[in-house]
């Protein structure tokens, strides 16, 4: 058992630095200040079911020395599993883009993978982007496609920021279409600024117990909107800001009213979607370097460094501040982890491993 780890910390450490090039060059490097310095975030999709119940998808962070973390493209719907979907509700579904044999789109809208990054920049700029095509998929419908239940789509929605200074911090949200299915069943365009929708037919993301509610007489008011504040994005407790912060992306505000076969309110469910989340902020004596990338998510020429808070959430009327900080702690223990293969490997002799 000693030997095999001996053996396994010389393979990790000789593994850390054959994937380290430029090694000495980048202990150089001044990396910028984690509490308070240059950084950006960037979601595909978070949810805030009631109140304070939330789920919210891998955050891409910024790494403190330039490069960029960017969300895996096998990350194609929301919710993803029963832990997710136990938060989210067995209802609705949000793909993101990326789709296989069944479209939950319009025809001609074809499936994509979702561009989703946060970077900071050669010049220590932190800049973030979300593209990607989005479907609210309503189950309770009982199509017998995803296309016969989507209810909502944004094709070709796009939210960038880039911090450059503290005068030119800069936000864009953005979108090639928006469809709403309409009175009479059908999904149609409904212009690029955003919607405000009265009686849509869309059943809460979830029942509660004994709950028989009428899925003609159930509507929902759904307002697409952008993101203009801070504290309207949903986030984990890493997710900061600073002294000058800019922010985009998509909010939907629903309010459904659940009713029952003869017309009467059963209750009334809200629900609060983010899409395509990102922000960016810098301290108020913040100054760019000369040279390096420009432009939100602009290649880096350092390799990408991971930054993913994983996801998470909070299950409606529970409260659970320890999620995010787990999250960012598995960062730093892989760093940790190895060091300690490094050291472990210079010693002349083994610590001896007692084995259970």
């Amino acid at each position: 058992m000693t030997r095999f780890v001996t053996k396994l910390a010389a393979a990790t450490a000789a593994f850390a630095l054959a994937s380290a090039p430029g090694l000495a060059s980048a202990q150089t490097t001044q990396a910028v200040d984690e509490k308070t310095g240059p950084v950006s975030f960037a979601n595909v999709a978070s949810v805030r079911i009631g109140n304070p119940g939330s789920l919210i998808t891998e955050t891409q962070r910024s790494p403190l020395t330039p490069g960029q973390s960017k969300l895996s493209p096998d990350r194609i719907v929301v919710p993803r599993d029963d832990g997710e979907r136990n938060t989210f509700g067995k209802k609705w579904d949000i793909n993101l883009g990326r789709y296989g044999a069944d479209s939950p789109y319009p025809a001609g809208i074809a499936s994509r993978d979702h561009n989703v990054l946060a970077a900071l920049q050669q010049t220590t700029v932190p800049t973030a982007v979300a593209e990607s095509n989005y479907a609210l998929i309503d189950n309770g419908r009982g199509g017998a496609k995803p296309a016969d239940n989507t209810v909502l789509v944004l094709e070709g929605a796009k939210s960038t920021v880039d911090c450059s200074s503290p005068s030119k911090a800069t936000s864009s949200t953005s979108v090639g279409k928006i469809w709403v299915r309409d009175e009479n069943g059908a999904l149609k365009p409904s212009g690029a600024s955003g919607v405000d929708v009265k009686g849509l037919k869309l059943g809460p993301p979830s029942l509660v117990a004994n709950e028989s509610p009428s899925k003609d007489k159930t509507t929902s008011d759904l307002t697409v909107s952008r993101v203009t504040a801070f504290d309207q994005l949903i986030r984990q407790n890493g997710w900061r800001n600073g002294d000058v912060t800019a922010v985009a992306g998509w909010k939907l505000d629903i309010v459904t009213h659940v009713r029952d076969e003869a017309g009467k309110d059963l209750r009334e469910a809200r629900t609060t979607i983010v899409l395509g989340g990102v922000s960016c902020a810098i301290p108020k004596n913040f100054v760019a370097k000369p040279a390096g990338g420009t432009g939100p998510g602009a290649a880096p020429e350092q390799p990408a460094v991971p930054g993913t808070v994983p996801a998470g959430g909070i299950p409606p009327q529970v409260e659970d501040s320890t999620r995010t900080v787990v999250g960012l702690g598995l960062l730093g223990g892989g760093i940790v982890i190895g060091v300690a293969a490094m050291l472990l490997f210079r010693r002349r002799k083994p610590v001896p491993v007692r084995e259970k």
